[in-house]
């Protein structure tokens, strides 16, 4: 069974399979292709017509079986490698670990954005971005420069303790715990953390950036901990909904999965901190 484990936590070794799988994903082109899919269904998600991977119900299951295709591909080509997650409730800054030249590189330099150091530097020739929003063909970062500060252990543990899942209109105007999390409404959790490294991941090619991995990793996580908090609050819509993906609906491009097929990490993975269930805690 594959386990996540906070990226703080991995030891040299295991950095540098995580990080040589990608690069061997990105010289076949197969890594690409996820940009490319990425990219196609955030342009097309809108809050009035059809939505599938943002803006609606679907955000958190099409992001895991998004994710588990990338983590099976990774596994093709070293199978002792697993998605880490990034905590950015803890590991807040520019100069955290994550961003070290022995993992992900740092922040881009002022002119131009462009990632100078680590293996995702355009001056390696190993990663030339070639999904792009512009003609610009270097990752691009600017770490804390268009939004100051990180989300916090306290607003994430306000969006866990919302009992539920989504309400109408499930689109970005909702309330609930998915459009909380997603970002559009309240703290601003998951949308803040794209906006705050900036460069690609502020924008539809945002998985030009491997740390686009390890955030929704983290994201990810979070959903399982509000399952284990609110044990008794399904996944909604449950049937009949226009233009979202209601429980057991297939999920584009897939085609094969249904949120409810999604709804048990447990069943692909585990985390390297399981959450307790309410039912357990009482």
């Amino acid at each position: 069974m594959t386990v996540r484990k906070n990226q703080a936590t991995l030891t040299a070794e295991e950095k540098r399979a995580f990080t040589n799988a990608l690069l061997e994903l990105k010289r076949t082109g197969r890594y690409d292709r996820f940009v490319t899919t990425h990219n196609g269904f955030i342009m097309s998600d809108t809050d009035s017509g059809d939505r599938v991977g943002h803006r609606s119900p679907s955000f958190l299951p099409w992001h895991r079986r998004f994710l588990l295709e990338f983590e099976a591909a990774l596994q093709a080509v070293d199978k002792s490698v697993s998605l880490p997650y990034w905590d950015w409730t803890a590991d807040r800054t520019a100069r955290s670990s994550l961003w070290a030249a022995d993992f992900l590189g740092g922040t881009g330099r002022a002119r131009d954005g462009q990632v100078m150091d680590g293996p995702f530097a355009y001056a390696t020739g190993k990663w030339e971005i070639s999904v792009r929003v512009d003609g610009r063909a270097y990752l691009r970062r600017a770490l804390g420069e268009g939004v100051a500060q990180l989300p916090t252990r306290a607003e994430v543990d306000a969006v866990l303790a919302m009992p539920v899942y989504d309400m109408a209109p499930w689109n970005s105007s909702s309330g609930g715990f998915r459009n909380n999390l997603e970002g559009w409404r309240g703290a601003n959790l998951h949308n803040r953390v794209h906006v705050w490294v900036g460069g690609q991941m502020g924008t539809g090619v945002s998985p030009n950036d491997p740390v686009f991995w390890m955030h929704h990793a983290f994201v990810d996580k979070l959903w399982a901990d509000w399952q284990a908090k609110n044990p008794n609050s399904p996944y909604l819509p449950a049937a009949g909904t226009p233009n979202v993906i209601d429980l057991r609906d297939t999920m584009r491009p897939w085609n094969d999965v249904t949120p409810a097929d999604m709804l048990d990490h447990r069943k692909f993975y585990t985390f390297d901190t399981e959450p307790a269930s309410a039912a357990r805690q009482r």
